[in-house]
């Protein structure tokens, strides 16, 4: 007989082993802490570093990996005993036993109870456990790849925001520079009015060409504004505070023209080596392979070792200390002779499920070449526009220099100074859009190959 403190034990080692559950929390409720005020100067460095903490995309990214890590802690478990505490009790009505025929001495049995603290361990599965131990740990490489992708294609669009930026404020400058042109072009043109030397005609058109300006200065601006929203959703700021609603960082940088060139066949090597995007799929391949095996050990008997320890009611007592206790070990296997078919139809879509992944991946190979071969042209493009617009931009600048030489000689007309004008201002707008280009063709280039940002944090595997 037992008494009741090994009820006691068995309880208290249960509460004990329960696991802690965490507190949820409210979807209302800020999970990330606060944006900062907007910095009175950015820069492209800082702007992919506040990406890098802050970016939708990515935070999403890092999420996928802790669901990966949840799913491969929920599949260990397989692998590992498994320990239970189980208890039962009933009672019924004493009328319900036949007692007829019972020595007087015997106890009515209208009660029952049981407790027992049970083990069990997988000792073979077919293989299963061990293929879905491999098919989780490649999918979870398979999500630490698709957050280097994730980060690659937002930073990528962080870049190209951040000089779409740096495009409207340039091109105010040179409206503005424009502007400024065309009013001293008119005053010229009064002085010479007041002087006797024109007529009101000239006054007339300076007037028309400097109000002509003023709607690609206002277009201009807008540009900057809307470009400047687009940077602030690339990064992920959400900070609208009555301080931040309207204020605007000073951007710092310049739209440069440095020449680089690649090698078509050396970028295709890297783009098939390097892209993340690549590397995920077919991690994803070789982890179909092992959900095939998962399902071909439906095909295989299972074993496994089991134990509990505990006790039960005593047959002629209802007294709870007259309980019988002991320990009982043993092993338990199954083998699913015939299952309709079940595991032969889960074994043929785990086939068709890593073909259709080997054909994703080959799909997606060519789909990189293209891309790569595309962005390589788009380079040479922009930089044999930014090469045409460097000179175009030094002679448009002579050019009007000698026009306004000459008119104040008298030796050129005022629709000469305008059209020389004009023409600089077209020079100086194609240099800038040439040099963005340029620039955005390059970040094209670095993510189609797989190259990491130059500003972007070493992904930790």
């Amino acid at each position: 007989m037992k008494s009741s403190s090994l009820v006691v034990l068995a309880v208290a080692a249960f509460i004990a082993a329960a696991p802690v559950l965490p507190a949820v929390t409210p979807v209302s409720s800020a999970t990330y802490p606060a944006a900062p005020d907007v910095p009175p100067r950015l820069d492209l460095q800082g702007a992919i570093g506040y990406a890098l903490e802050h970016n939708f995309s990515i935070l999403q990214a890092r999420e996928r990996i802790k669901e990966q890590e949840g799913l491969t802690v929920q599949i260990t478990a397989a692998a590992l005993p498994n320990v239970s505490l189980v208890g039962n009790y009933s009672q019924h009505d004493q009328e319900l036993n036949d007692t007829g025929a019972a020595p007087p001495s015997k106890v009515p049995n209208y009660q029952s109870w049981g407790i027992a603290l049970a083990v069990s361990q997988s000792l073979y599965a077919g293989g299963g456990i061990k293929a879905s131990l491999d098919a989780q740990r490649l999918s979870r490489q398979a999500a630490l790849l698709d957050l280097r992708a994730t980060i690659n294609t937002a930073l990528l669009a962080v870049r190209t925001r951040f000089y779409d930026v740096l495009l409207a404020r340039e091109q105010i400058a040179v409206q503005e520079q424009n502007v400024q042109l065309l009013r001293e072009q008119l005053q010229t043109v009064k002085n010479r009015f007041d002087a006797g030397t024109v007529s009101n005609f000239e006054v007339l058109r300076a007037e028309v060409e400097l109000a002509n300006a003023q709607p690609g200065l206002i277009r201009a601006r807008n540009r900057q504004r809307t470009s400047i929203d687009a940077l602030r959703q690339a990064v992920g700021y959400s900070n609208v505070t009555r301080e931040n609603l309207r204020k605007i960082p000073e951007f710092l940088g310049t739209l440069d023209f440095s020449p680089v060139s690649y090698d078509l066949q050396k970028a295709l090597d890297d783009a098939r080596r390097n892209r993340p995007e690549l590397l995920r799929l077919e991690k994803l391949a070789r982890a179909g392979e092992s959900n095939v095996r998962i399902q071909q050990a439906g095909y295989l008997p299972s074993l496994a070792l089991v134990g509990s320890y505990g006790l039960n009611k005593f047959s002629q007592s209802n007294r709870f200390q007259d309980s019988l206790d002991g320990w009982t070990v043993g092993l338990q296997s199954s083998w699913a002779i015939f299952d309709g078919r079940a595991t032969a139809g889960k074994v043929a879509q785990a086939r068709s499920q890593l073909n259709q992944a080997r054909l994703t991946f080959n799909e997606q190979v060519l789909s990189v070449e293209v891309e790569v071969r595309s962005a390589l042209s788009s380079l040479q493009e922009a930089t044999e526009l930014a090469e045409a617009a460097q000179k175009v931009v030094t002679q448009a600048e002579e050019s009007l220099r000698l026009a306004n030489a000459r008119y104040n000689a008298g030796t050129a007309t005022q629709l000469d100074v305008l059209q020389t004008q004009v023409a600089l201002t077209q020079s100086r707008t194609n240099q800038l859009e040439a040099n963005y280009s340029y620039n955005v063709a390059v970040a094209n280039v670095r993510k189609a190959i797989g190259q990491a940002d130059t500003y972007s944090e070493t992904v930790e595997k």
